[in-house]
């Protein structure tokens, strides 16, 4: 069986393409740090206003780990508990979040922080803010009818 010229161009294109966005796929997952959430950690949906630490979210100070402050985020119908927090320039934050409803994601606006919230499931992300301004938290997956309502804000002030 013979094959046409173009024919195999068009095999070759097709094949280089496939390489260069597996290529692609894998820089992003394993050298820039983007993962995808993997939840180590369950909470009952139900009782997560009893459960530690999301019976207090908030922004607190830790000491002796490889962070400086963890943030607990708890999303729930259309909003962010809490939906505004301050942290301090260039403080390294472990983000601890979870959802009491539905699936809700945590998207902060002009940094690399996108999370999927799934109710039970706790979702945890380390990043460092380097830069002042208020970042806008955004629910990036469709929770309801007022899914264009939740937000949050994020404040990276002087410390």
């Amino acid at each position: 069986m013979k094959v046409h010229k173009l024919e195999k161009i068009i095999l070759m294109t097709g094949g280089v393409t496939l390489l260069l966005f597996l290529s692609v796929l894998f820089l992003q997952n394993f050298t820039f740090g983007h993962h995808h959430a993997a939840a180590i950690e369950t909470v009952d949906p139900k009782k997560t206003d009893e459960t530690a630490p999301f019976n207090k979210p908030g922004l607190k100070k830790v000491s002796e780990k490889e962070w400086d402050y963890e943030l607990v985020i708890v999303a729930s119908v259309f909003q962010y508990s809490p939906s505004e927090v301050e942290i301090p320039v260039g403080a390294k934050v472990k983000i601890i979040a979870t959802s009491k409803d539905v699936i809700h994601g945590l998207e902060v606006v002009e940094t690399n922080i996108n999370l999927m919230l799934e109710p039970g499931l706790v979702t945890e992300k380390i990043a460092t803010f380097r830069k002042k301004g208020e970042y806008l938290v955004l629910c990036n997956e469709y929770c309801g009818n007022g899914h264009h309502y939740m937000s949050g804000i994020l404040k990276v002030v002087d410390a």
